[in-house]
């Protein structure tokens, strides 16, 4: 089996291989709210052929979507979601607050006001790769987050254990 540039050949049916959002890192976001967007991060979006993220309020946090994986999230919640009358509040809140955020000529984002107060995020945040998408945090919340996930290491070891990882 060899490898080309990001496709695999030799098997039944060549893959495009596509990178994923993976680590942290910290970062510092100026006055007007930018933050650098990381290369690693960056190169992984090329993958899905778009400078643009979309960026919503999740929990504590904001999460960052390629579009084409925010599409998916979106159809599924308003197609599937008005199912379960209990998601209602949930799917207004996420869509509502769903801002585009193009990547500028220096690599950066704008994270808009409204959503950087929703998540009472400072100027310290921290960037986590989860696969598909990106988790912007505030530096003291993320502290606090894994704080408690920390000491709650051993509650894990049961959904650990029914993953086959433990």
């Amino acid at each position: 089996m060899e490898c080309y540039g990001n496709k695999w050949w030799g098997m039944a049916e060549s893959k495009t291989i596509k990178s994923r959002f993976r680590s942290k890192s910290e970062h510092s976001l100026d006055t007007k709210g930018r933050l650098n967007f990381p290369s690693r991060f960056r190169e992984v979006l090329a993958q899905y052929g778009s400078e643009t993220l979309m960026v919503t309020t999740w929990k504590k946090h904001l999460r960052a979507y390629p579009v084409s994986e925010w599409e998916i999230i979106e159809d599924k919640l308003l197609d599937q979601g008005k199912e379960q009358p209990r998601l209602v509040s949930f799917i207004r809140l996420v869509l509502s607050g769903v801002t585009e955020c193009k990547l500028d000529k220096q690599g950066r984002i704008v994270l808009p006001a409204a959503l950087r107060s929703e998540t009472h995020m400072g100027k310290e945040v921290i960037l986590t790769g989860m696969r598909d998408w990106v988790e912007i945090w505030d530096k003291e919340a993320w502290q606090l987050e894994m704080q408690n996930t920390r000491e709650n290491f051993d509650s894990f070891d049961e959904g650990l254990s029914s993953l086959g990882i433990l």
